[in-house]
């Protein structure tokens, strides 16, 4: 069964929604700098990707909204864009208990340091009943089902950094099993404060010593010192092929093959030898019985951090071959969204076959000898190419890879990604 993308809904450091991401990262603007005067992790972060503020009521209504966490603000967002986007009312254009949910991240984990600084500094009368709505990681989805009546699966992924990746397979696999017509997918993540990013600085995985903070985030290049890190949130529309047509919709790409692997080998470090990302990248062409030899373009996980660039680039190897596929990765401009950037990579594969334009590795300097690849550095590259794959590799070992397709059929109305 054929699954298409139909729709877009992305909020990151580089922009909303479909245009100003794509714009963005094909003409180098970079969404990364010194977080502003006032913001709560101003003093444990050099440089991230930072989302404006934005008011609850906007979204959500009632005393709960002083306990929303961004990550479920972000969800709201970009849930109704994407629904927009794909030209979606649920209960006119699916049937309520056809469209299912599937969002990825690690919760509000920000509420949750609040509420516990408010209990240890006035009490146990300080904490809000409402604490568990606003940090459970299931409430991005319940929250945006309540809002749009939708009846059908819902769940939340936790797979550390590829959870936005793995909720996408997830999502592709139940209409594939015949369980939705329909279903929205991604991640949100707001990490943006002191604990989470102290104890990735106290690991020493973020970058650092930057003067200019747009530079800071460098996949591949011999001069990187760590990962940005960053917030915002992604979700697509996913839909069984025959129901777009049916309506008319204008699809992005063809969800063509996913995979999903454990390397078993360290809480946070990748294998050295790159095979379970290899395995994973390998399942996704199984899966759409498509040969390396096709795949014109990998969006690499690459979030600028020693270990992590190698083992990858090891594993595109043992796949493509040195040099055999055009490679880059787009968290130079947006840092690392953790869960959420594996969506809004794969909205940049979809664009990028659509409009034939691949986005480059920006601050690719220097290449490391050590990360062998046919990198797209600097300018955007034109491709005729069909096929573009997508890799998120989280911690614990967590490896999903996605394969699009360009989609050019009978009926697929093009979508245009400067729109």
């Amino acid at each position: 069964m054929t699954v298409v993308i139909t729709g877009m809904g992305l909020f990151s450091p580089v922009g909303r929604g479909v245009a100003d991401t794509f714009t963005a990262l094909t003409t180098g603007r970079s969404g990364l700098g010194r977080p502003p005067e006032g913001h709560p992790a101003r003093e444990s972060l050099e440089v991230a990707g930072v989302l404006p503020p934005i008011d609850p009521r906007t979204v959500a209504t009632g005393p709960e909204t002083k306990v929303l966490d961004r990550v479920v603000l972000f969800a709201l967002l970009t849930a109704a864009d994407a629904l927009a986007d794909a030209g979606i009312v649920v209960g006119r254009d699916v049937d309520p208990a056809r469209i299912g949910v599937v969002v990825g991240g690690v919760g509000g984990m920000s509420t949750l340091e609040q509420q516990v600084i408010a209990r240890t500094e006035r009490g146990r009368a300080a904490v809000s009943p409402y604490l568990l709505t606003g940090i459970l990681p299931n409430m991005a989805s319940a929250r945006i089902a309540i809002a749009h009546g939708i009846r059908g699966y819902s769940s939340s992924v936790g797979t550390a950094c590829a959870s936005g990746a793995q909720a996408v397979a997830d999502a592709a696999r139940l209409i594939r099993a015949g369980e939705a017509d329909v279903v929205l997918c991604g991640a949100s993540e707001a990490p943006l404060f002191p604990t989470f990013a102290d104890t990735f600085g106290n690991a020493r995985a973020l970058a650092r010593g930057w003067a200019d903070p747009t530079e800071a985030s460098r996949p591949f290049d011999r001069r990187r010192n760590g990962f940005v890190l960053a917030e915002g949130a992604a979700l697509l529309v996913l839909e069984r092929a025959g129901h777009a047509a049916a309506r008319g919709a204008r699809t992005y790409a063809e969800v063509a093959g996913y995979g999903s692997t454990t390397d078993a080998h360290h809480p946070t470090m990748p294998r050295p030898d790159g095979e379970g990302a290899a395995d994973c990248m390998r399942a996704a062409l199984a899966r759409a019985d498509v040969p390396p030899a096709e795949v014109g373009y990998v969006n690499a996980h690459g979030t600028g951090t020693k270990l992590g660039d190698i083992a990858e680039s090891t594993a595109l190897g043992k796949v493509f071959g040195v040099g055999g596929v055009p490679v880059s990765s787009t968290k130079a401009l947006t840092g690392h969204l953790l869960g959420a950037s594996g969506v809004v990579e794969a909205a940049a594969c979809a664009l990028a076959l659509r409009a034939g334009l691949l986005p480059p590795t920006y601050h690719l300097d220097d290449p490391d000898p050590d990360c062998p690849a046919d990198h797209v550095r600097d300018v955007p590259r034109a491709s005729r190419a069909e096929f573009a794959l997508t890799n998120s590799f989280g911690f614990g070992g967590q490896n999903v890879s996605l394969l699009l397709r360009r989609t050019t059929g009978a009926g697929a109305r093009p979508a245009e990604p400067g729109r």
